[in-house]
């Protein structure tokens, strides 16, 4: 009853949680005209995608007369970038980049869906290859559609599109810019401002909004929720595989360990977080949520219900929620072999190292073992018999039937053969069986 209690305690808490986070933690300011400022910082994820989805749509609500993005990234997923390029597409609102620091990658991909851009001395955008999960090059094909999504972002803008296709594809010659063969095109503010992928150079973002004549206008930053900062941790590719081996380690050791403890906490509270930050970022739907939760019910159904077919069905429950939250099959894959890994690993360790054994097993299992030393026996051992002797009724190959003492037993010799009518001797009794030697006259010399 009290571990039903600590469940349900856990429950109500995860929504709390839910609840409070999911609240809207920045609000636009009224007045004149408005102009957003949206940081783009750090890695590109889905994360970012959703939080830069917010402050477009309160961007409209608000009639804003500009979006400006705050950008310094060294880039992210491709995924998310194109997500974030769509939105800006979409938007009627003129949208200017502010390459502060850096805007590489994914990041110059975002820049060059911008209206105008702008960069301060030092700044830098380019350098797009596109690399998987382990940091390698990426496959031809991912590299070739890359290559025409950065060709197809700097055409959006009306921006020459050799020099977006030398930020991806290191084959492209621009010797002028120190960009030959085999290096990727990183442009520098002026040269940026040279080839007509920026609109200008300035100091900082007060000298922005007087050159775009927006130095009167409200000026809203939008920032980022608690909420979503914990769905931009949450969703980097780095932690997801992270969360779910903490999640399936901490279910693992819980039971090995009676009750409801420190492990099944960490455990579930990981997973909590992982659907979360999914949810937040809108990767995740009730639906994988609800998965989730119906596989785990049939997992533990089929501890106490003989057949397989739940726990099959259950497995692959969970199995698919994952995949639907991750949007990506590659990182779904790496995540959850890592996680599986692990726990093979743990069970193993504690096995055989520690000699654990489940604690939820023991009530559906049996351990109990009917030993002789406790009093138990298959059948009664006639050890009165050792020391008789009789003679065999039939020939023992090796057994046989002897008369021993006018009672007719089931006997087996050594491993010899005895005939019929053979005085014999009853030299050990093991269990149910009767063992006998044959007694052979011998000669005194």
């Amino acid at each position: 009853m009290k571990q039903i209690k600590q469940m349900f305690s856990m429950i109500f808490f995860s929504l709390f949680l839910l609840i409070t986070f999911t609240q809207d933690m920045t609000f636009a300011e009224s007045g004149k005209k408005s102009v957003y400022v949206i940081p783009v910082h750090e890695t590109v994820e889905k994360g970012l995608f959703a939080f830069i989805e917010r402050s477009i749509k309160e961007a409209e609500s608000a009639n804003a007369e500009m979006i400006i993005l705050d950008i310094n990234t060294p880039g992210g997923a491709v995924d998310a970038a194109a997500d974030i390029a769509n939105l800006m597409a979409t938007t009627k609102i003129p949208i200017v980049a502010f390459v502060q620091k850096h805007a590489l990658s994914a990041g110059a991909y975002i820049s060059l869906y911008a209206d105008k851009i702008y960069m301060t001395p030092g700044a830098t955008m380019g350098a797009a290859a596109v690399i998987d999960q382990a940091g390698n090059a990426a496959d031809q094909k991912a590299q070739s559609s890359w290559l025409a999504e950065m060709k197809n972002a700097a055409e959006f803008s009306g921006r020459d599109p050799i020099y977006a296709m030398a930020m991806a594809d290191d084959s492209i010659d621009l010797p002028e810019l120190n960009a030959g063969k085999g290096k990727l095109l990183t442009l520098t503010s002026s040269q940026a401002v040279e080839v007509g992928y920026s609109e200008g150079t300035v100091e900082n973002l007060d000298e922005l909004l007087s050159v775009l004549e927006a130095q009167n206008n409200d000026i809203v930053r939008t920032k980022v929720s608690l909420s979503e900062q914990i769905a931009r941790l949450i969703t980097h590719p780095v932690v997801v595989p992270i969360l779910l081996s903490l999640g399936s380690l901490g279910l693992v050791l819980e039971l090995y360990s009676p009750g409801f403890g420190i492990p099944g906490l960490v455990g579930l509270s990981s997973l909590v977080l992982f659907f979360y930050g999914h949810l937040v970022a809108g990767l995740a739907g009730m639906e994988a949520v609800l998965l989730f939760i119906v596989g785990l019910i049939l997992l533990v159904i089929e501890l106490f219900v003989p057949g397989g077919i739940l726990g099959i069905i259950g497995l692959a429950a969970i199995l698919v929620s994952i995949f639907l939250s991750t949007k990506s099959f590659e990182l779904a894959a790496i995540s959850i072999l890592v996680a599986v890994v692990i726990c093979i690993l743990a069970t193993v360790l504690l096995i055989k190292v520690f000699g654990k054994s489940i604690k939820i097993f023991d009530r559906i299992i049996l351990k109990d073992a009917t030993r002789t030393d406790q009093g138990y026996v298959s059948n009664v051992n006639r050890l009165e018999l050792i020391g008789q002797e009789g003679i065999t009724l039939t020939a023992l190959r090796p057994v046989g039937t002897a008369l021993i003492d006018d009672e007719h037993l089931d006997v087996v010799s050594e491993g010899v053969y005895i005939e019929a009518n053979k005085q014999i001797k009853i030299v050990k009794i093991e269990g149910s069986r009767t063992v006998v030697r044959e007694i052979k006259n011998e000669t005194n010399h």
